[in-house]
């Protein structure tokens, strides 16, 4: 049985502003629960004047769970919207199993 194709992504959520508790959001954020979908890492960055977003890994079963579908019905959608003003996808996928190269796009090696 071949292995499930997943890809790893870098989610940037972005709060409404520099009042939001970060923590909750990302409480909120990993409190997302769908079957092929597991959270990473995360950091806190700076954006401007104070603000900071979260930046979490995500990788999600291909067949399972489609990233823009998190984030419009899960992350950018009640009652998370609450602490979320936007969520982006910040760099393309990585795939990590099944036939696909397994580099972040543009890293500059040969296709």
């Amino acid at each position: 049985m071949a292995a499930a194709a997943k890809s790893s992504y870098l989610l940037d959520v972005k709060p409404w502003g520099d009042e939001t508790d970060m923590g909750k959001l990302e409480e909120a954020v990993r409190n997302v629960n769908m079957e092929g979908l597991t959270w990473g890492a995360s950091r806190l960055a700076p954006v401007e004047y104070g603000v900071k977003k979260l930046q979490i890994m995500v990788t999600p079963v291909d067949d399972l769970v489609c990233v823009h579908g998190l984030i419009e019905d899960h992350l950018c959608a009640s009652p998370i919207d609450e602490y979320v003003q936007s969520c982006d996808v910040s760099f393309d996928p990585i795939y990590v199993a099944g036939n696909f190269s397994s580099r972040a796009a543009g890293d500059g090696g040969e296709d």
